[in-house]
């Protein structure tokens, strides 16, 4: 394990020289997991880094208070986090996924000195180190909990970091275009691949990622202990990042609007008849931003500022300003002959639920 533990604090970009004495099997792993898949579309990837340039506070938010509650409310995921400790440090899983998502949409992201291949690479090697010591130390029932960080919550995971993430925005009145989505949704698609994911069962596009997702969550939604836990201190977390104590039920209240009372309730998210009534005003505030943001060049420009700082002053807070520099991509570029520009007449909607369920 400590040999674990210094590759996995040493080994930080793409192209580094690998250390004498490594042993074969690690070796092996680093270089045939250093590529990205063969079959990426580069284009669309592209489209995917504008598409985050264009909304980065916006998914900020949609990762911390919708997906991640939609983790903790399947209790065998609840219960993986408690047995590996990250129950205890919910602020350093939650920069790590924001510094996760920054690194991927880089524009140097698949290239020598990058961070983000290593970072999918330590994510996959510590899942599978996770598998390997609950098993060995029996730590985990696997006969009524199923294989710790199975194919299916790998999947689950993928889809909760990528539809939740824009259903969440579309309830917030974002405005987002087809492509837009697609494209969000391919770059996460291709994370998956890299973190092992099977690419048969994966799903394909958004329609078939919303078929999953309401499979996977009315198999295994419901309250836990450790769930209600996590929860406490995530709400805890983003109220200590919000001065003064005021706005400190703007945070339950947007997890509650972004779940549904249902999954909130399991969460014992509390309730604030106030804020739980003002926040359903966000979607017509917001919508006002996105009408300037899209009719006026300057309006976009300050509001990507807004969110540019914003999402740093957020991973910052969260890990006590010890994340390395952060870095949105401003290269607005054609190289791929795409645009930042949001048509008003595209504009997604999320893919209905599934009928039979």
């Amino acid at each position: 394990m400590g040999k674990f533990n210094t590759l996995m604090r040493w080994f930080s970009t793409a192209g580094q020289d690998l250390p004498d004495g490594l042993p074969d099997v690690a070796r092996e792993y680093l270089e045939a997991t250093s590529m990205p898949p063969s079959w990426v579309d580069w284009g669309e990837m592209e489209r995917a880094r504008l598409f985050f340039i264009d909304n980065n506070v916006h998914i900020s938010t949609a990762l911390s208070f919708a997906s991640m509650p939609a983790c903790y409310v399947i209790p065998h995921v609840a219960k993986l986090l408690a047995a590996t400790h990250a129950l205890d440090y919910p602020s350093r899983r939650m920069a790590e996924t924001g510094q996760f998502t920054v690194y991927l949409m880089r524009p140097d992201a698949f290239e020598t000195g990058s961070r983000f291949i290593p970072a999918a690479q330590k994510v996959r090697l510590l899942h599978a180190s996770i598998r390997h010591h609950l098993r060995q130390e029996n730590r985990w029932d696997v006969a009524n909990l199923g294989t710790p960080i199975c194919q299916e919550d790998m999947i689950g995971g993928q889809v909760a970091f990528s539809l939740m993430v824009l259903d969440a925005m579309h309830r917030l009145g974002i405005h987002m275009s087809n492509e837009g989505a697609d494209a969000f949704y391919y770059a996460w698609r291709v994370v998956g691949a890299m973190l092992g994911c099977s690419l048969d069962h994966m799903p394909k596009d958004l329609e078939e990622a919303r078929l999953f997702s309401d499979l996977y969550l009315s198999r295994h939604m419901g309250p836990s202990e450790e769930g209600v836990r996590l929860t406490r201190q995530l709400i805890d977390l983003y109220e200590e990042v919000v001065p003064g104590t005021v706005f400190d039920p703007v945070v339950p209240a947007m997890i509650r609007y972004l779940i549904g009372d249902t999954a909130a309730d399991w969460l014992d998210v509390p309730r604030s008849p106030l804020w739980d009534s003002a926040i359903r005003t966000a979607p017509a505030f917001l919508g006002v931003l996105e009408t300037l943001e899209d009719n006026s060049p300057f309006a976009a420009w300050a509001l990507d500022r807004l969110g540019h700082f914003t999402s740093v002053f957020e991973l910052s807070a969260l890990t006590r300003g010890r994340v390395m520099q952060y870095a949105i991509p401003e290269q607005l570029k054609n190289e791929y002959g795409v645009t930042s520009a949001k048509p008003r007449l595209d504009r997604w909607a999320p893919p209905p639920l599934t009928p039979t369920l």
